[in-house]
């Protein structure tokens, strides 16, 4: 589980290789990860957009940018909370995401709240111990 904190949003999220998605033989690796972001703070605010930096295991930069999370644009207000599932493929059998979620206040004043950096990991990377 990875964790970020900002201007009292929680970002929360747990990445999972998805193997029934995934054809190694293919190149082609399937990442699953579950989101739960948190309002901690005292003040009501809308997810906006977002912005992905994903980065293979051959250390490639994808960068996705849209609209909101799953088709929705939540508010949430203090206490509240809003989870999703999505999904990354990608050509290696590692890589890394991060990156913001745009915010807006119900005062109208926009701010990023951070997506913390995790990690991609399939039981298809080989590892060196040295």
């Amino acid at each position: 589980m990875y964790k970020a904190v900002t201007r009292g949003i929680s970002v929360t999220v747990m990445p999972r290789f998805v193997p029934e998605e995934s054809s190694p033989e293919e190149g082609r690796y399937f990442f699953a990860y579950t989101v739960e972001i948190i309002n901690t703070g005292l003040e009501r605010v809308q997810l906006r957009s977002r912005h992905w930096r994903i980065v293979d295991g051959n250390g490639q930069v994808r960068e996705v940018e849209g609209p909101g999370v799953v088709g929705k644009q939540p508010v949430l207000g203090p206490g509240e909370s809003f989870s999703y599932t999505s999904g990354c493929p990608l050509t290696t059998p590692d890589g890394t995401m991060q990156g913001t979620y745009a915010m807006v206040t119900a005062a109208g004043e926009s701010f990023d709240a951070e997506i913390p950096a995790f990690s991609l990991d399939s039981p298809h990377v080989k590892r060196v111990v040295h």
